[in-house]
């Protein structure tokens, strides 16, 4: 189907240089981008899990949890 866009001109012009290198037309090149971005909004992506462990035990002496540096280097085993 023809249509009519009002496109940006350096847009345009990028677009254009794109579509010579990559050997294809505007048309293409734009229904492409449309695609992708299309498809971006209908795909959702599952909602996340997250792991808890009910162990027993805690942190580490001295450590309480309310600074990331401290847990990080207590993960690298910096941390006393």
């Amino acid at each position: 189907m023809k249509t009519t866009l009002n496109l940006n001109d350096v847009l345009l012009t990028h677009a254009k240089t794109v579509a010579t290198q990559q050997r294809t037309t505007l048309t293409r090149l734009i229904e492409e981008g449309l695609r992708l971005r299309l498809q971006a909004t209908t795909h959702k992506h599952a909602p996340r899990t997250f792991h808890v462990h009910h162990g027993t035990g805690g942190l580490v002496a001295g450590l309480t949890g309310l600074s990331n540096k401290a847990m990080f280097d207590a993960a690298d085993g910096l941390g006393g």
